[in-house]
């Protein structure tokens, strides 16, 4: 590949603890890695020279928490909730009904779909869970749709017990059949514990199952009450938590002394009108937080990290830089990755330039589309017309 500097960068946002936030910066991509930092006055000659008139430059967002493989909508359920209906977990098999009368062509390219919706605003590495398949042919299709548009895949077989099949083979199939069927094309093994889903110990099951078959481990948990999903999660060492909702005193503590990520998902609370979570006392005691999308038919239809990262800003009260981080290099850590969603030498070149000189943009002007441009690798996937 030829070296790409890229010029005439108004505000860098590095991730990078040395090098923290730059004005007037420059990089030089190469060979799909960032290979130099610095000063735009100090730049050295390369290949091209795109000079980016003062634009802000970040890591591409990381979204560590999707449902890309699916078929159908829910936009009645949406309407139903927002008349007052609350959400409850069983609104998943209407999906799963429509998922599996589809083709795997047609799981494919919603997935795609979504993943090319996803990178146009600035998303370069996602995530994505099984789950609306729930039968061991199902599941495995949906695996290898998912494995085709994300970078890391999610065995989400537990995600609910569908209707016609007794609980306890339910959970027989899940830690046998098909986590041996969709295993070899998925890294981690999730669980929806929850009230309506599985318990703690239903949800222990699954995930032990998971780790002995080589796979890491995440959890849904604490979405809807104080299901018991957060402490299971320290408890197991797991990557991540994901929603968080519910926390009190004691769950804090644990998760800030632990390893294990909390993902929030604001747009999701936004969408079932569940509090949203306390990531501020969370960070605050010491905790890790990331911050996705969870994109699904049911809850959270959004591709759009910037929303997310706007709503947690102006009502979860985070900065701009404590949203940004857990967009990007926090989220990344939850899948195991220090050198995503940070910009220093080595790291792979996936970064977004914004149609703003900063950052504080993202939340100043919510909604706005403010990508201008998307590298991945190294690569122009999105925009990139500079007058």
């Amino acid at each position: 590949m030829t070296a790409q500097l890229l010029t005439g960068i108004g505000e860098l946002t590095t991730n990078d603890d040395e090098l923290g936030r730059l004005h007037d910066a420059a990089l030089v991509l190469d060979d799909g890695v960032i290979a130099w930092v610095g000063p735009a006055a100090a730049a050295p000659v390369a290949d091209t020279r795109t000079d980016l008139g003062g634009r802000a430059v970040l890591p591409g967002w990381v979204d560590t928490h999707t449902h890309p493989v699916f078929a159908g909508e829910r936009s009645a359920e949406f309407e139903a909730r927002m008349a007052g209906a609350r959400y409850a977990a069983g609104g998943i098999a209407s999906t799963v009904a429509a998922t599996r009368a589809a083709t795997p062509a047609q799981l494919g390219a919603n997935a795609a779909r979504l993943r090319r919706e996803a990178e146009r605003q600035g998303t370069t590495f996602v995530e994505a869970k099984t789950g609306y398949g729930l039968d061991v042919a199902s599941e495995r299709a949906s695996a290898l749709a998912a494995a085709e548009v994300a970078d890391v895949v999610t065995f989400l077989g537990a995600h609910l017990v569908p209707p016609g099949i007794d609980r306890r083979d339910y959970l027989d199939l899940v830690t046998g059949p098909m986590l041996a069927a969709v295993a070899p094309f998925a890294q981690y093994v999730d669980v929806f514990c929850e009230e309506g889903a599985f318990d703690v110990e239903e949800s222990r099951e699954v995930l032990l199952a998971g780790r002995r078959a080589g796979l890491g481990l995440r959890v849904h948990g604490n979405q809807l009450g104080h299901s018991g999903g957060v402490r299971l999660a320290v408890d197991l060492a797991a990557a991540s938590v994901d929603h968080c909702n519910h926390l009190d005193a004691a769950d804090i503590a644990a998760l800030a002394d632990s390893s294990t990520v909390a993902t929030f998902l604001p747009a999701c609370d936004l969408s079932t009108r569940e509090p949203f979570g306390p990531a501020r006392e969370l960070l605050d005691a010491g905790g890790r937080i990331a911050i996705a999308t969870n994109c699904n038919p049911g809850t959270s239809y959004t591709t759009s990290m910037a929303f997310c990262v706007a709503t947690a800003v102006l009502q979860m009260h985070l900065t701009v830089e404590e949203a940004v981080f857990a967009a990007t290099r926090g989220a990344a850590r939850s899948v195991g990755r220090d050198d995503l969603g940070v910009v220093r030498v080595g790291a792979p070149a996936d970064l977004q330039a914004l149609e703003a000189p900063s950052v504080v943009h993202l939340a100043y002007r919510p909604g706005v589309p403010l990508t201008a441009a998307v590298w991945r690798a190294g690569a122009l996937v999105a925009g990139g017309r500079f007058p």
